[in-house]
């Protein structure tokens, strides 16, 4: 025997056990076949070869090897105990075991009583759900079922049989299909009839029945002997018959349709009542049928049929049966079709108003007769009835049978009292008030019929009679405001809200504001400003009062219900009388919509409860100086000195004032006083501009020195200083200034533009090169500089080097509207198209963009587009003063005199600021008291100049270095040194420009 290494024993020499099962270890075991287990008898032992067979087994060992099989077989198997079911099978049952077992069935008896109830109910709650989810056959029907014992006889009897419905029957037979004749086969006969001789009149022409025909050659005919019914056929020449002429079919018919025409005709003076031309037009326009639509129609005529017959008294039915037939064509048809369904349907209006609709209005006339015969009181019918009737006073006689039998119809009332007149209509609104109380219309329009008194009677009994309707309030206080007696007025409107809310009625908020506005429409400005006093507060949180107030005064101004604002602002400065905004809302709509004297009552009212608010101040003086009223003004920021007496905005208006009025030294002195009192930048820039508007440059450099002193880092120091010493020719001390400003405010771009011309007009073009090129140092990304720079190029005569930086500056500033404007302007004409799409690539909104494609559509001759494209420049930005020049050039050339003054009104209404062009026009001292039309009118000058090659001098004593120095404060908000924005100006106007 070998082993294994290690010395492990292995089963090589050895026999396998009995038991072994190869892989069952491992759970490795294939499936089994009769052949493994065997035959399902056991076999006997057979010996092997060479033995001899032993003696067979004993019964007890027979017996214990099958109680062993059968101890664990699979029948014996519990899940709970193994194979220990039969452990004690060979043991005697004894009577402890017996009571054992009582014990353990009699708990769970127990056990299945204490649960069986719950078990019950549960099981008859789950069977009431499905039963409710699937409910039986016999249930559904159950109701109808019970309601069959009150079907009476007759019913029973109109049940229609069942009748067959087989497929047999379904089915339809094909219906024959026929042919016509081929024309080959017509032609030959035509030949064959030609060919044969002629025959006689007569020949086969008679044929006699039950009668022989001769059968000869000569008559032609063929006998055809039918018996008593037979008729012969004669079959000869060209009198048969048998043949068809097409070109005679056409001429038939050429004919007959003159025939149709001349029956048409005027018989007494011969003129025609047919248009020939439209005859045939008229016969195109004939709907015809399409066999889907004929087969629609039968199959609904079918359907129809069966439901009048099924249920005669379903009125619907007999409506649809003859719209069916009025569209089928059969206007006769369907008016018989209704005509039955009147008679059997006889207490259905719609029947009715169907048969009169499709009768002519004579007939009409008649059947509505018999209608209200059926139906006296069907509203429909007798407004009907009236309908048809074109005599007025017919009218009214059938309006007033009606109101007999129906007096309580308010649709008759109102149809009848519209037909009377006032006298008459008083009388009726006074019965139909008592016949109808409860219509509202009415009640109203017996008010406004009647007097004063009667009207106040009159409102009383309608608030008797229906209490909670609101109209009726309203209308009592427009009729005490109508009357004078507004002291009446916000009493009945209390009184309605009080009243409404005891009778529990809902005061909507929104529904009374749109009473409020129907109360202004109606010219009742008391009642209007009494209801929203009475309901504005109402369903509002306290925190949100101001701005929903406000909210709905601009709802109600965009709605132009002017009262209504008035009365919420009024009401919302009486909860807020110390907010600012609802003072200035309110003074904006007197300003806009009220008086003079409204106006100003309310910036008074502004000012006492706000003495703070400086703007209010202002507001008021600038209302008494555009009036004309100077003192007043000055009174009014003398009041305002003592409530804000360190206010610089209320020291800027005073000098402003007295500086429009040309007051200079006053003016002068406010502002040393403003520059002591309340020393701002704003305060000594302003102080500098009075001194170079009065022509004292020593005295203005004096004070911009000082300025700049308290001041060392405003920018605008620098280049009014610099600006004055160029207009006296001192470039070495204007050079100084800038420098200095450089250092203290490097990030000033006009500034570095003002040092870059300076520096061009006295040293040249190279050191004004290196200037700007320090200043995109020091502001990269400026599209400002960047367009300084190409034109210093071109300028010098470096075209090639202005293009160059172009592209670096369009790299460098992509969205830069202005430089791409230049581009546009300066490319030669082949490349503009392709540089304006690109531009509005990069950049469609822009204005100066959208303002150059414009220029190029007129170069291009393209007017209406031109028009276009400045039109939606100027309303991209209306501040930007050179597009409505452009665009205003653009009109003075190829434009009508409507459109200038349009684009004139407009711009003026604008009120533009910004633009290199505007700027050193309006910038201009000597045009300090231009109007913005003067203004438009000067640069719009400029631009024809320059479209046309030339070079405009601008008026006043500017010169080049006034242009210059305009030019290169173009974009700076000059406009924000005014006293308050552009919004609400300051009383002076144009002072420092």
């Amino acid at each position: 025997m070998s082993s294994g290494p290690k010395g492990r024993a292995t089963y090589d020499n050895h026999a396998v056990p009995s038991n072994y099962v190869a892989g069952l270890g491992r759970g490795a075991v294939g499936f089994t076949t009769r052949s493994d287990i065997g035959p399902a008898r056991d076999a006997p032992d057979m010996p092997q070869f060479g033995q001899t067979p032993g003696p067979p087994p004993s019964a007890a060992a027979a017996a214990a090897a099958n109680r062993e099989k059968e101890e664990f077989s699979e029948t014996q198997f519990d899940e709970f105990s193994g194979y220990g079911g039969a452990l004690f099978r060979d043991t005697p049952y004894e009577e402890d075991d017996a009571e054992a077992d009582r014990v353990y069935e009699a708990i769970d008896e127990r056990m299945d009583e204490r649960r069986k109830r719950r078990r019950e109910q549960q099981l008859l709650e789950n069977m009431k759900k499905f039963r409710q989810e699937r409910p039986k056959i016999s249930d559904q029907f159950a109701d109808l079922k019970r309601e069959l014992a009150s079907v009476p006889q007759e019913d029973w009897e109109k049940i229609p049989d069942v009748g067959d419905h087989s497929l047999k029957i379904k089915q339809k037979k094909k219906a024959d299909m026929y042919s016509a004749v081929p024309d080959a086969i017509l032609a030959g006969a035509h030949a064959a009839a030609a060919a044969a001789p002629s025959a006689s009149a007569a020949s086969g022409l008679a044929t006699p029945l039950g009668m022989a025909t001769p059968f000869s050659r000569a008559a032609g005919g063929l006998m055809t002997p039918l018996g008593p019914g037979g008729f012969a056929t004669p079959a000869g020449g060209p009198a048969s018959g048998t043949l068809t002429d097409s070109g005679a079919l056409a001429q038939a018919r050429g004919t007959v349709l003159s025939l149709k025409l001349d029956k048409m005709s005027d018989s007494v003076t011969g003129q025609t009542v047919v248009d020939p031309k439209g005859y045939l037009t008229d016969l195109n326009s004939i709907k015809i049928s399409s066999e889907a639509e004929v087969g629609d129609i039968k199959k609904a005529r079918l359907l129809l049929k069966s439901v009048t017959t099924t249920n005669p008294k379903h009125a619907p039915g007999w409506i649809a049966a003859a719209r069916v037939e009025v569209l089928a064509g059969k206007i006769v048809q369907a008016r018989n079709v209704i005509k039955q369904g009147c008679e059997i349907c006889p207490e259905s209006e719609d029947v009715w108003l169907e048969a009169a609709r499709l009768q002519t209005p004579d007939n009409a006339k008649t059947i509505l007769a018999n209608a209200v015969r059926h139906l006296p009181t069907s509203v429909e019918i007798w407004l009907k009835a009236a309908e048809l009737e074109t005599d007025r006073d017919k009218r009214k006689v059938v309006l007033r049978r009606a109101l007999e039998f129906v007096p309580n119809a308010v649709k008759l009332w109102k149809t009848a009292i519209e037909l009377e007149d006032a006298a008459d209509a008083r009388i009726m609104l006074g019965r139909a008030v008592e016949c109808v109380p409860h219509s509202v219309d009415m009640w109203l329009a017996l008010t406004r019929l009647e007097t004063y008194e009667n009207a106040r009677r009159v409102l009383n009994r309608a608030r008797a009679a229906i209490p909670t309707e609101p109209a009726i309030w309203i209308t009592a206080a427009k009729l005490e405001e109508a009357h004078g007696n507004h002291h009446q007025v916000d009493k009945i409107i209390e009184n309605a809200i009080k009243f409404l809310t005891r009778d529990q009625v809902v005061i909507d908020r929104e529904q009374w504001l749109k009473e409020a506005e129907a109360a202004e429409a109606a010219s009742a400005p008391l009642t209007c400003a009494a209801i929203v006093r009475t309901t504005i507060y109402r369903g509002v949180e306290d925190d949100d009062r101001k701005r929903t107030w406000l909210d709905d005064a601009a709802s109600c101004l965009a709605r132009n219900s002017i009262e209504t604002a008035r009365a919420i602002y009024a009401f919302a400065l009486t909860v807020f009388p110390q907010k600012k905004s609802i003072w200035r809302a309110a003074c904006d709509l007197e300003r806009k919509h009220g008086t003079p004297e409204s106006h100003e009552q309310m910036l008074r009212k502004a000012v006492t409860h706000c003495p703070k608010a400086e703007i209010l101040w202002l507001m008021a003086a600038k209302e008494k100086w555009l009036r004309g009223d100077v003192p007043a003004a000055r009174e009014i920021l003398t009041e305002a000195f003592a409530a804000n007496p360190d206010s610089e905005e209320i020291w800027l208006a005073a000098a402003k004032l007295e500086w429009a009025n040309d007051e200079f030294e006053r003016a002068r002195q406010l502002l040393y006083k403003a520059c002591e009192r309340a020393p701002s930048e704003k305060v000594w820039m302003k102080l500098a501009l009075l001194e170079r508007e009065c022509g004292r440059t020593k005295e203005q450099l004096q004070v911009l020195d000082e300025a700049v002193r308290h001041f060392p880092d405003f920018a605008k120091y620098y280049m009014m200083a610099g600006q004055a010493c160029e207009a006296q020719s001192e470039a070495p001390r204007a050079k100084a200034y800038y420098q200095a400003g450089i250092k203290r405010c490097p990030q000033s771009v006009p500034l570095w533009r003002l040092a870059a011309e300076l520096e061009r007009s006295g040293a040249g073009v190279v050191k004004a090169r290196s200037m700007l090129e320090l200043a995109r140092l020091r502001n990269p990304k400026s599209d400002e500089l960047w367009l300084q720079a190409v034109r210093l190029e071109k300028l010098a005569g470096n075209e090639k080097l202005a293009t160059n930086l172009m592209a670096k500056a369009l790299q460098d500033c992509p969205d830069a509207g202005i430089l791409w404007a230049e581009e546009i302007r300066t490319a030669p004409r082949p490349e503009r198209r392709a540089k304006s799409l690109e531009a509005l690539k990069r950049n469609d909104n822009n204005p100066f963009v959208i303002a150059a494609v414009a220029g190029l559509f007129v170069d291009e001759r393209k007017y209406p587009k031109a028009r276009k494209w400045y039109n939606r420049a100027v309303k991209i930005d209306e501040s930007i003063g050179d597009v409505w020049a452009q665009y205003y050039a653009f009109e003075l050339a190829h434009g009508e005199e409507e459109q200038q003054r349009d684009v004139l009104n407009r711009c003026v209404a604008a009120e533009p600021k910004y633009g290199e062009l505007w700027c050193s026009v309006s910038k201009d001292p000597q045009n300090r008291k231009m109007e913005k039309r003067d203004v438009l009118l000067e640069v719009s000058r400029i631009v024809e100049a320059k479209a046309r090659g030339e070079e405009a001098p601008r008026r006043g004593a500017g010169g080049a270095v006034g242009a210059a120095a305009a030019a290169a404060t173009a974009r700076v908000k000059m406009e924000e040194d005014d006293v308050v924005g552009a919004k609400n100006p300051p009383p002076a106007a144009g002072g420092g420009r």
